[in-house]
Parts: structure tokens; sequence; C-alpha cells
């Protein structure tokens, strides 16, 4: 029986003369440098990296501990400002998660190969984004235990949610979003765990892998029920790229608050979650190709696409910006002009031009070549850039509710202690998971990069 180990190539690679020889080499060697970041004693860098992660998700516990014995008012929200910091930290992470399910699917559907090599780690940041989004909604009703309402399912009180709500609509995106992502994600990861348990020397890790290897043993049945499958899932996360975003942009288009009340942001959303997704991944994944001897696998042709992207899509979101301008002074609304004016020349001016010149300014450096394969440029842009996501989302947010139609409702948002360590606890919760996701699952889909590089397909102009 064949064990995963020589069945992931998903192709034989048996060409003329000596090609089958040579591709099974190198499908042997993207085992191996795959295999070892999982199966190796864990290395150094991990442990304090880890540790950091664990202090910042400490911030979250505590937080929290100190939200539920005391309540929604440790926040600096107030009756003017009554969404902020946890809303926009929401918004941000549904949109750090969009990056994962346009490479895994969408880009699978229009046969990409260079999504092959960071697919994997795209789909994990999603799931780990999602979590992380999660924690906003809950806590911001005030009582999370009572949460469980929002679901639809008979009671003695005969209560059913109100589906009139955009928080109604945001809990059924998300929860659909987050299982089609996690079964996305797993279904794939199936054969690579599979080498993983057939590698492994340790006995508690064979048991481990081989329990969520699901009996797989590579073949051609196996391999042609996978293929299907994934196709399919492929094709149901497509939708979720655009529809996701576009609930929640919902929140905020389909009330009547000047500010709020436009048609443009669904694409708006969607594009800027593609923008700030995608310079995560970036973020992640550049070191990562160091720090776990990667640089072959994850190859600077696909950072550069991934900058690439970030233009296209950044110079989307600029282009939101103007319109959204351009809308508010046509519309010949005063309370749509002035609330837009206020965004420029008011109190929160300063986050405006922090949007401003790190969505719209620093994108721009990626024309050049010599940024786009400079490894610490493109993780210092791609920073900046999620620096500037989050700033959108606070400026929409917090701009559009700072100066409302009567004088008694005008007041400045101040954070206070407790936002910030949520807001810092929720990038621990999701480093966290991501490093643990490093050291254990295979960051790269093994399969997937035999299956596009050139050994795979040696001899085919022969037949």
């Amino acid at each position: 029986m064949a064990t995963s180990t020589d069945a992931t190539t998903g192709h034989g690679g048996h060409g003329p003369g000596d090609d089958g020889g040579k591709a099974r080499a190198v499908f042997r060697g993207i085992t191996d440098d795959v295999a070892k970041v999982a199966l190796n004693p864990t290395p150094k860098w991990w442990y304090p990296a880890f540790a950091v992660s664990n202090l910042m998700l400490l911030c979250l516990v505590v937080a929290l501990y100190h939200l539920f014995t005391t309540g929604i008012g440790v926040w600096g929200n107030n009756n003017i400002q009554g969404w902020a910091w946890d809303i926009t930290n929401f918004v941000f992470w549904i949109g750090i998660g969009h990056a994962g399910t346009l490479i895994s699917a969408v880009l699978y559907l229009f046969r990409q190969d260079w999504r092959t090599s960071i697919n994997r780690s795209a789909e994990a940041m999603t799931i780990f984004a999602v979590a992380a989004a999660g924690i906003f909604p809950i806590i911001h009703t005030g009582r999370p235990w009572f949460a469980w309402w929002l679901i639809p399912h008979p009671n003695d009180m005969g209560m059913w949610p109100q589906f009139r709500s955009p928080l109604m609509w945001d809990v059924f995106a998300i929860s659909t979003y987050a299982t089609t992502s996690i079964l996305f994600w797993y279904m794939g990861m199936v054969p690579d765990i599979a080498t993983l348990r057939d590698k492994a020397k340790e006995r508690w890790k064979q048991i481990g892998y081989g329990l969520l290897a699901l009996g797989w043993r590579g073949s051609a049945r196996q391999w042609h029920r996978y293929e299907r499958a994934y196709l399919i899932l492929a094709a149901l996360s497509t939708p979720l790229v655009l529809s996701v975003h576009s609930v929640v942009s919902f929140d905020f288009a389909t009330s009547q608050n000047p500010g709020w009340h436009t048609t443009i942001f669904p694409p708006y959303f969607v594009a800027g979650a593609i923008f700030s997704g995608f310079a995560m991944v970036a973020t992640l994944l550049v070191p990562l190709r160091y720090l776990c001897n990667l640089k072959h696998i994850i190859k600077e042709s696909h950072i550069e696409a991934m900058c690439k992207i970030m233009i296209a899509t950044g110079m989307m979101v600029g282009g939101a910006y103007a319109i959204e301008l351009f809308i508010a002074w046509y519309s010949g609304n005063a309370g749509e002009w002035f609330t837009f004016r206020n965004r420029i020349l008011g109190e929160y001016s300063w986050a405006y031009f922090m949007m401003v010149s790190c969505n719209v300014l620093v994108p721009q450096f990626f024309w050049f070549k010599k940024c786009r394969t400079n490894p610490w440029i493109v993780v210092g842009l791609s920073i900046l850039i999620n620096v500037g996501m989050w700033f959108e989302r606070f400026v929409i947010i917090a701009t559009s509710l700072a100066r409302q139609a009567v004088p008694g409702m005008w007041g400045y948002f101040s954070p206070t202690r407790w936002d910030l360590l949520t807001m810092i606890g929720s990038f621990g919760l999701f480093f966290t998971l991501f490093l643990l996701f490093v050291r254990f699952l295979p960051v790269i889909a093994i399969a997937e990069v035999k299956m596009v590089t050139p050994e795979a397909h040696a001899g085919k102009d022969d037949h």
C-alpha cells in the first residue's frame, strides 16, 4: 500500500530517461524541507516569539476579566461614541481574514500556480483572524452570556432573532465564513498531515497526526475524492470573498448617519479587506521564509505577486476615498458634506491623514522592483498598510459619530487602557495561534507545491 509520502506528488513525474529519478529527488526534498519545520526540535527563535505573543494574550485575559466583573463602562465608549475601538478592531480583523480565502479559493479556481506556496499559511491566518474578530461583537453587547439568543432555536419564551438587524447578518455571515474556511483549510491539509504521520519518530506525534489524517493513504480513489471535494469547497468559498465584508459594511451603510449611509461601502470594504489581508500575509510569510529556511519554496516571485496585488487594491481604496468626497459634495446634503470636511479639517484630521498616507502613498513604493524584492522594505510597508487600514476603520466609525446634527451629541472619543489592552490582546491571540500552527502543522501545501513544479510535468511533450 502506498504511503502518503510517496502519494502526495499527485503526478508520477515519469518522463524519458532520467526525469523520473530527478522528479522523485525534487519531491523528496520538498517533503523533507516542509516536514522538518513541524517535526524537528523547536527552533530557538520560536520560544521568545511565543513568549511575547502569550504576554499579549494575557493582556486580553486580564482586560476581559475586568470587563466582565466591572462592566462595559471601563471602555471609552459613551452615548455619542457608542461604536468605538471594539467595532473598529472587529472590522479590521475580518478584513485581515479576506486574503486567505482569496488566495485559496479564487486563485485556485483561476489556476494561479503561484498561490501554492502561500495558500496554507494564508488559510490559517484567515481562521485565526476570524477568531480574533469574533470576540469583539460578543463583548460589545455588554452581556455576552446572552449571546446564544442570537442563534435561531425553539425556546419556551417564543423569542426569535431580529433578522432585520445588521448584528444578525454579521452572526450568520461570519459563522458561515469561519465554518467554510475551517473545512477548506483542514481538507487541504489532510494529505500533508498524513506525510507528517509517516515521517514522525515520536509515538505521540504518530498518533496525533494519524488521527488528523483520517486514514489517508494516497490511493487513486482518495485523490479523486479529495480533488472533487476541494474544488466544491473552493467554489463555495469564492462568493464569501465578496459577501462577508459586504455584509459587515451593511452595519454602516443601512443606517441614516452621515458618513455611513452610502452605497459605495460594499465594494470599498471588500477591496480594503483584500488590501489589508495581503499586507498581513506578507508581514507573516517574509520573515517565515527565512526563519524556516523556505526561501526556495516561498520565492521572491511570490512576494512580488502579493506586492502587485497590494498596488491594485491600494489604488481601488484610494479611488474610493476620492469618490466618497465627491459623492458627499455632489449630493448637496449639508450634513454629509460637513461630516467629510470635519474628517479632513476637524479634530480627527490627524487620523484621516494617517489613513491616507499609509493606504494611498505607501503602496506606491511597490511600483519599484527594488522595494518589491527587499524583504525589509516589504515587511515595513506591509505593516504601515495595516496601520493605515486600522485607521481607516477608526476614521469611518469615530469621525462620523463625533459631530452629529445636535450640538449636544458632539464629543471626542478617548480610549482607556482597557481599550488598548483588549486590542493588544487580540493581536496576542492571533500570533499565538499562528505560532502554534507553524510549530505543529505543515505551513506549506506539500502536495500542491509538488504538482506545479516543472518536474511534475517532465516528459509531458513526449506523450
